[in-house]
């Protein structure tokens, strides 16, 4: 497998890409010794479609889907989850608004509550 590293990705092509997905998806194939028609028939495409994935040609995401399920590979796509931020302000504003103490109910409160019309 390439050694790329996160900050070279935004430099390389569409095509360089495409190709390191490729040697992505060929690595786990050989690493499993699944033939390639295995692999495209378990995925439920043709072997033409993977061989064009491997090679790094265009597919669809829908194909790359069904073939990192085949190759057990779906975790990759942990890098796509949406984490939602908040900012430094937003969290100081949060804090401000944070009770900072505990108050005990009043004596009005007390002499009420045990009051009763029953």
């Amino acid at each position: 497998m390439t050694d790329k590293s996160f900050k070279e990705w935004p430099f390389m092509s569409d095509k360089a890409l495409a190709e390191y997905i490729g040697t992505f998806v060929k690595h786990h194939r050989m690493e499993q010794n699944k033939t390639q028609d295995a692999l495209a028939t378990a995925a439920g495409i043709s072997r033409s479609t993977f061989s064009l994935l491997e090679r790094g040609k265009t597919v669809t995401v829908a194909t790359l889907i069904q073939v990192l399920r085949v190759l057990d590979q779906l975790s990759v796509l942990g890098a796509f989850e949406v984490r939602e931020t908040i900012s430094p302000l937003a969290l100081a504003k949060l804090q401000k608004e944070k009770r900072q103490r505990a108050r005990g109910k009043s004596k009005n409160e007390e002499d009420n509550s045990t009051d009763s019309s029953w």
